[in-house]
């Protein structure tokens, strides 16, 4: 395992996304909303490093059938609890790939009335990008590597690692 960005790294770059954050939305609550499972260690230490009334809430997607490979159409899994209507939204995610579960994310908020939708994402795979959607916080832009750690998993593991890797081939 080769590790892409240490802990270190990662808390010194959420906290200056936080601060943005908090500049940009000054005066407001917003509530982040965090992508299971992969978002969860991004979305609180966020939430943390942002200087404002910050609510938390959750969903779940799948793109995925029973196997590896995405079928291509994204699922709700798991609801919000909480109303967003007339609400500044900050989507958190880890990681932002093809941009599929991230459009049917964003139409979702949209439609049920958020005032405002920003995306806040650890890491843009942009090579990666099959539809354009917007990233309007982005820890880094990677290229198209696996990662795990920090929340992100391969097969459910390595999401408690306190840094972001890259599986190695052997």
């Amino acid at each position: 395992m080769r590790v892409m960005f240490s802990a270190e790294q990662i808390a010194a770059r959420v906290r200056e996304m936080g601060l943005t954050i908090a500049r940009d939305l000054a005066g407001e609550s917003p509530v982040y909303i965090g992508v299971l499972k992969g978002a969860c260690m991004f979305q609180c230490d966020l939430a943390r490093a942002t200087p404002l009334d910050v609510t938390l809430d959750f969903l779940s997607v799948s793109s995925y059938g029973a196997g590896t490979t995405s079928t291509g159409t994204v699922r709700l899994v798991s609801d919000l609890r909480n109303d967003i209507a007339g609400r500044h939204v900050v989507l958190c995610e880890g990681v932002v790939d093809s941009g599929l579960t991230l459009s049917f994310i964003l139409d979702l908020l949209r439609a049920r009335g958020a005032k405002s939708v920003r995306v806040a994402t650890l890491l843009d795979k942009v090579p990666c990008r099959k539809i354009p959607v917007p990233v309007d916080y982005a820890g880094w832009r990677i290229g198209s590597e696996f990662v795990i750690g920090y929340g992100m998993d391969a097969a459910e593991r390595y999401r408690n690692l306190p840094f972001v890797g890259v599986l190695e081939e052997t």
